[in-house]
């Protein structure tokens, strides 16, 4: 879908000719559901017959008569549930994203090029929703989202008769245009983003290299003016970068270390974004077990986050600077690859002992942020990577691990995720934890043991850091297989992309100290 194609009017809804026409009816308990006045009388029926209550994706589909005065093919009133009694806004815009998910779905099953989307009126929304451009915006994220799918390499199988998706979404409001549409944009901006990163990670590992991180970085900042710059195996040697070139010895394709930046002349601060871009983990000599292997492809979905957060930033040019970082390689067995028991240099002068070759993910976050760190000199660093299989064990698929060495910042990623969906739960890091990760030969070791594996990986990190206000997202266990919602499809969520989009949305100076 192009995004151009996604547009706002005050047009009367029953005057547009379209495939799908969307009305949103609000659960209100024991009691018929708030709706638009043009499809009440159905409601009407249909609740006084027990069909429909307004439940979130509870459904009436039915057919304007012919001749009408609608120009619709179908009309579809959705249920939201009570999105009017939730006060907290997270989880009123989730309703929202999540009834605009729905509306997706049914236009798939209905197999419909277009949709008119009537927004519901503020009055029968929560007053968490009281701004209409934040509801808009929500509904918008949804449908987009749940619009997304992945058919690039379908080509002897996909039939002309295969449903495509959406070619155009409109969205009609009473008033209020110039506020909806704001709304309406930042939505394209962070769900078309989302969906990007979405479609790096299904990209196959023999399609999707450090070559194509770089590739994709570097178009992005010729279209639209960010700064690009791409650290070669070369100049990583030099630089004594021995995390990642250690992890990408076994390898054919060089490692790389991606740089985009936006940093306007007068901004107030600058938040470093690093995320690891391993774009397929065989496990190297401490070799994965075949059964979903396949799925580690997946493993640059922390990369690809912060990669298409910067898409956001270049459209939306805020006040604050920020900067992306993406580590990029493969960590394979080959004949040079790096051997359990073997000893490396970070680029801050660490030396790590390597315990285990499959706990890479922490090793080339560590250049990344070391480098990063002293060459930026940022207000405040958050890195994200599919990083433990230890945090699926504790938090499930629902929520990101997050550890930190800063309380303010815990805070502010904790509004962002919320906001956009995608929740966070704070982990405990101490002295305790960092010393499972003391080496006897080494300054440190890359694992700790299973005990606590995702925080033993965050000490490891941590590092790295100093006394940088930082915040570490482990995203293995949402970043695919993430809580199934209407907006989220099977496969790669593209998660964390628009928690880093709302986190520099709203940045304050002097968030963070």
């Amino acid at each position: 879908m192009k995004k151009d194609h996604i547009t706002t009017t005050t047009k009367a809804a029953e005057t547009i000719k379209t495939d799908l026409l969307v009305y949103f009816a609000v659960e209100k308990k024991d009691k018929m559901p708030a709706c638009d006045a043009a499809v009440k009388p159905q409601v009407e029926k249909a609740f006084e017959l027990n069909d429909f209550s307004g439940k979130a994706a509870e459904q009436i589909l039915f057919y304007p008569p012919d001749p009408s005065n609608i120009s619709a093919a179908r009309i579809l009133v959705l249920g939201t549930g009570p999105v009017n009694k939730e006060k907290d806004k997270g989880a009123a815009l989730d309703m929202l994203r999540e009834a605009g998910g729905q509306v997706a779905k049914v236009c798939a099953s209905v197999k419909a090029k277009d949709v008119v989307i009537c927004l519901p009126p503020p009055k029968h929304l929560s007053p968490a929703l009281a701004d209409p451009d934040v509801s808009a915006g929500a509904l918008a994220e949804g449908v987009i989202l749940g619009d997304y799918r992945f058919e690039k390499y379908k080509e002897s199988t996909k039939k002309k008769t295969d449903y495509l998706g959406l070619d155009a979404i409109k969205f009609v409001c009473s008033d209020n245009l110039e506020s909806i549409r704001q709304g309406v944009e930042k939505a394209k901006n962070s769900a078309f983003a989302a969906c990007t990163a979405r479609d790096m990670a299904n990209e196959p590992g023999n399609h999707w290299t450090s070559a194509d991180f770089a590739a994709y970085a570097e178009q992005l900042a010729a279209d639209t003016g960010l700064g690009y710059r791409c650290l070669e195996k070369k100049e990583m040697e030099q630089m004594g970068m021995g995390g990642i070139l250690a992890v990408n010895q076994g390898s054919d394709v060089p490692a790389r270390m991606v740089i985009l930046e936006y940093l306007p002349e007068e901004r107030s601060e600058t938040i470093l974004l690093v995320g690891k871009g391993l774009t397929f983990d065989s496990g190297g000599i401490s070799i994965k077990p075949s059964a979903g292997m396949a799925d580690m492809k997946y493993d640059m979905c922390g990369g690809a986050a912060v990669m298409c957060a910067m898409q956001a930033v270049a459209l939306e040019k805020p006040d604050v600077g920020v900067v992306a970082i993406v580590p990029a390689t493969d960590n394979m067995s080959g004949s040079k690859a790096i051997h359990p028991g073997d000893i490396i240099r970070h680029y801050n002068g660490v030396t790590s002992e390597v315990i285990n070759t499959d706990a890479e993910g922490r090793l080339i976050l560590a250049d990344a942020l070391a480098w990063g760190i002293e060459y930026f000199k940022p207000t405040c660093v958050l890195d994200t990577a599919t990083l433990t299989g230890a945090v699926i064990m504790g938090l499930g698929h629902h929520y990101t691990g997050l550890v930190s060495n800063n309380d303010a910042l815990v805070k502010a990623v904790e509004t962002a995720g919320n906001l956009a969906g995608e929740p966070v739960w704070r982990l405990p890091l101490n002295k305790h934890y960092e010393k499972q990760i003391e080496s006897k030969v080494a300054d440190i070791k890359n694992t700790g043991g299973k005990p606590a594996g995702t925080i033993t990986a965050a000490a490891y990190l941590l590092k790295f850091v100093g006394k940088t206000p930082w915040a570490h997202l482990d995203i293995a266990g949402t970043a695919w297989d993430f809580t199934e919602k209407a907006y989220i499809p099977k496969g790669p969520s593209g998660t964390a992309t628009r928690t880093f989009i709302n986190l520099v949305r709203n940045w304050k100076k002097g968030n963070v100290k």
